[in-house]
């Protein structure tokens, strides 16, 4: 008798939320199978890349690799019109961690004018994230919700503490995406994705950041969050989980000892920059077998093996 494998297609599906325009656009989402279960039903919008540029550069990403390819620009359009090339990327985010009023505390016109020089620049659709300060990215969010009111962004991300600012200005004003992030916990997730929902948001404007952490660093917490998200999601058709999830990996991984530590520090580990780069690879890896729809990334050869992995998979 011929072997006949079993299948396990859900009733419920990842909803498709839609960023950028035009024939640049992408779709995040859309699965009905456990990640890269194509075995069970073959799936036709593949897990996303996104590609990090920071306010900051260099000096947030000092990675020989990153300073290679981006030798020569002097300012993040010239920086996003250079990874638009970049094999595998569906969309650029742009972090403005320079924002931060413990840090540079760069005013918001400063940072909504580079943001308005890089939509002019490129034709990917583009993602937003601010400083983590609760206070400052909602006033930055705002700004940059209606400056780049043409373009369909996804802002990363809408917290408990100013969802309210956040999704009333980014979603229901200009009518942009918005992220719902929370701190590593199924149902701190849900209750997010439920007040925002009942402001008036709808769940196809919506995607969330359930947390991330590098490999090793309280990862198992996000590993078994991912996995209880997706299985709830689709195994028991809760709705208000079923938002694409979006994982930003870089700004985790490069922040690391494993990633930062001199090889003169600590001969014995190897050339730092090829452990940031496996950190990366790792982690993304990781996120994306758990349920992540799209992780975004910084070195171009974290970029490459993801792609690979993605492309062998799908």
């Amino acid at each position: 008798m011929a072997f006949a494998p079993k299948t396990q297609v859900f009733g419920s599906r990842i909803n498709e939320v839609t960023i950028g325009v035009g024939d640049k656009s992408t779709v995040i989402g859309g699965v009905n199978v456990l990640p890269f279960y194509n075995f069970d039903e073959q799936q036709t919008i593949q897990p996303k890349i996104g590609a990090e540029i920071s306010d900051l550069w260099p000096e947030s990403f000092p990675a020989p690799g990153i300073a290679s390819f981006y030798a020569g620009c002097t300012g993040m359009a010239e920086m996003a019109k250079r990874a638009e090339t970049l094999e595998g990327v569906s969309f650029l985010c742009l972090a403005f961690e320079g924002a931060d009023p413990n840090g540079l505390n760069k005013s918001v016109a400063d940072c909504v004018a580079q943001a308005k020089e890089v939509a002019a620049a490129v034709e990917m659709p583009l993602v937003i994230m601010g400083c983590k300060n609760v206070e400052k990215d909602a006033e930055l969010f705002s700004a940059m919700a209606e400056a780049l009111q043409s373009k369909n962004v996804l802002i990363l991300s809408a917290r408990e503490e100013n969802y309210k600012t956040v999704g009333a200005s980014v979603a229901l004003a200009y009518g942009h995406k918005v992220g719902a992030e929370s701190a590593v916990d199924l149902n701190l997730a849900k209750q997010l994705n439920v007040i925002m929902t009942q402001l008036g948001v709808k769940p196809e404007s919506m995607v969330m950041n359930v947390g991330s952490a590098a490999a090793g660093y309280g990862f198992e917490y996000l590993s078994s969050t991912l996995d209880r998200v997706r299985a709830t999601a689709l195994e028991q058709g809760d709705e208000m989980l079923q938002m694409p999830i979006v994982t930003p990996v870089s700004s985790e991984t490069w922040s690391v000892k494993e990633s930062m530590l001199p090889e003169s520090e600590a001969p014995e580990w190897g050339c730092a920059e090829e452990r940031g780069i496996e950190m990366e690879i790792t982690t993304a890896s990781a996120c994306l077998a758990g349920g992540s729809d799209a992780v975004i990334l910084a070195h171009p050869e974290s970029i490459a093996a993801i792609h690979k992995m993605i492309s062998a998979l799908m």
